[in-house]
């Protein structure tokens, strides 16, 4: 044996004799086991299917919270709590159904933030970068918008006399709240100082003012304040940082607009945790609460005398949309688990998820099971790993034991590529005496790259309350909307609250481009489709 191969020998023997000395007493009896086990099944067997039609839904969507992230964030939360971590029973491990979705948009493997909520929120796979529109539509270019706009349960729901709400850790402009309301072939497009001049010509607007105009939306809540108003503005948090200052070319100020679109209803806008806490959900209609200039603060960086947690928003909603007789949808998002994995920094994205299930489990305390639909899902994931053999118990953020062939230690989660690849003469950092538990370590990535790419694998779908059961199985990932919209009898799709089970007739017809006279629009379909490939190129994707 070489050396090295000896040292590892060795250093696995002494990682299985000391790892055995981690287990729980109780543990080590196989009782332990089986009984827990019976408890479980017993609880499957006596679970009935809850076939009531949904009065509410409350859709929770963590952004990039792939499944190791859900894994890692558990450990994490039993850890925070003093525990081992491993055992902890996060409140989404709670919901009796679980699925599997497909996340590829229509022209990538591996989609983003963008494509995916159309899928999950339109019921329509579409096109990298695009929000709101079908596969028709190509990235950045706006001609190929018109007349292939899709709509998404929330103006469906709000169609049916529901409220409707969102609440995200992003600006209320960024990709997932935005579909909910939006139709744009860029999701860049947050204000009119964001688009092309060309776009501007041809009639698109941006997705800021697409927030007042498109959908009545009775809560929002979020950041994005510098999309909303004219250029130079003075932010009323920052006023000395440029910026934070309106970025609005047309010189609209839309919270302004908000406001006197409201007049003659108890509407509050609000822009601190202050004025945010002095809003009573009992006698208010309508709640515009935009926190930051841009997204929100990390959890672990939040000021809780400046800025609510997801907790609090999500309970602020929830309180002023209940009181609607017909029910509320609302989309609550843990947008910046996502950012953080981009930026390859782990300990972030995990409080965000951790912070993120506590704002499930107060969805759930402020709602009925019986009439509320709840889904927790992600909509892409990362290439983040968790790896090594860690003991029992050992810091979710911690550094695996069991050391490499370069005799070099490694932290138990890193990533595939982003920007923590740090390799010096062909040498990997020696991290023994860094702490990499603090919340600006940065995981060590295969590959170099500025920002994190997304990863392709299915996703988890975790639902509980009327027709939780449609949750199921392996699904394409543009499913989701339409087994919500059928759960809550909105949308096209009425026949649960009709008693009916059976499929709706439909006629479809397809046109083949190559064999009919406007055969010339499968070339245009191409020029586009290269077009919106050079266009990617030259956009980051969150």
């Amino acid at each position: 044996m070489k050396p090295s191969e000896v040292s590892m020998v060795v250093a696995f023997f002494l990682l299985v004799v000391f790892g055995t000395t981690a287990a729980k007493v109780e543990e080590e009896n196989p009782e332990f086991w089986r009984s827990q086990a019976k408890k479980t099944l017993q609880t499957a067997l006596n679970r009935k299917q809850n076939t009531n039609v949904a009065k509410n839904i409350l859709f929770f969507l963590g952004d990039g919270m792939g499944i190791t992230t859900y894994t890692a964030a558990r450990i994490l939360k039993g850890q925070l709590q003093n525990n081992t971590g491993e055992e902890t029973v996060m409140t989404m491990d709670t919901f009796p159904h679980v699925g599997l979705a497909k996340t590829y948009s229509v022209d990538f493997q591996i989609a983003d933030s963008a494509a995916t909520a159309t899928a999950y929120l339109c019921g329509v796979k579409t096109n990298l970068n695009t929000i709101g529109v079908s596969a028709a539509a190509r990235n950045g270019v706006c001609k190929s918008q018109k007349g292939n706009e899709v709509t998404s349960i929330l103006k469906w729901a709000k169609d049916a006399g529901k409220s409707v709400g969102i609440v995200t850790t992003t600006r209320v402009q960024h990709a997932t709240p935005a579909t909910s309301y939006a139709h744009s072939a860029s999701r860049k497009w947050y204000s009119d100082a964001d688009m092309p001049a060309s776009a501007k010509r041809e009639g698109c607007t941006d997705i800021a003012s697409q927030l007042l105009n498109n959908t009545d939306i009775d809560v929002i809540i979020g950041g994005g304040r510098k999309y909303m108003t004219p250029r130079g503005t003075q932010d009323p948090e920052y006023p000395r940082d440029f910026f934070s200052r309106g970025k609005r070319q047309d010189k609209r100020n839309l919270i302004h607009e908000w406001k006197n679109q409201k007049i003659g209803k108890v509407a509050h806008y609000v822009w601190n945790k202050t004025d945010f806490d002095a809003v009573d959900p009992e006698t208010t209609d309508y709640l515009m609460a935009l926190f930051e200039p841009g997204d929100l603060r990390y959890e672990a960086d939040r000021d809780p005398n400046m800025d609510p947690s997801i907790v609090e928003t999500t309970e602020k909603a929830i309180r002023i949309l209940r009181k609607n007789p017909k029910g509320f949808f609302l989309l609550v998002e843990g947008g910046r688990i996502d950012q953080a994995h981009h930026d390859g920094r782990a300990y972030m994205a995990l409080h965000e998820t951790v912070a993120f299930d506590y704002a499930i489990a107060k969805g759930l305390d402020l709602t009925n099971e019986e009439e509320t639909l709840t889904i927790v899902m992600a909509d892409h994931s990362h290439p983040f790993t968790f790896n090594g053999y860690p003991f029992r118990g050992q810091s979710i953020l911690g550094k695996s034991p069991l050391w490499a062939q370069d005799m070099l230690p490694y932290t138990t989660l890193m990533y595939g590529n982003g920007p923590g690849h740090k390799i010096i003469n062909g040498t990997r950092p020696d991290i023994r005496n860094v702490n990499t538990r603090t919340k600006e370590y940065v995981q060590f990535s295969a590959v170099p790259t500025d920002s994190a790419t997304h990863s392709g694998e299915d996703v988890a779908v975790l639902a509980r309350g009327p027709m939780a059961h449609l949750f199921h199985g392996v699904q394409e990932q543009n499913y989701i909307a339409h087994a919500m919209a059928y759960a809550a009898c909105v949308g096209a799709d009425l026949r649960h609250c009709r008693g009916q089970t059976t499929p709706t007739v439909v006629q479809t017809t397809f046109i083949n481009d190559f064999n009919s006279a406007g055969g010339t629009r499968s070339s245009v379909a191409l020029i586009s489709g290269l077009l919106s490939a050079a266009l990617l190129a030259l956009n980051v994707l969150m």
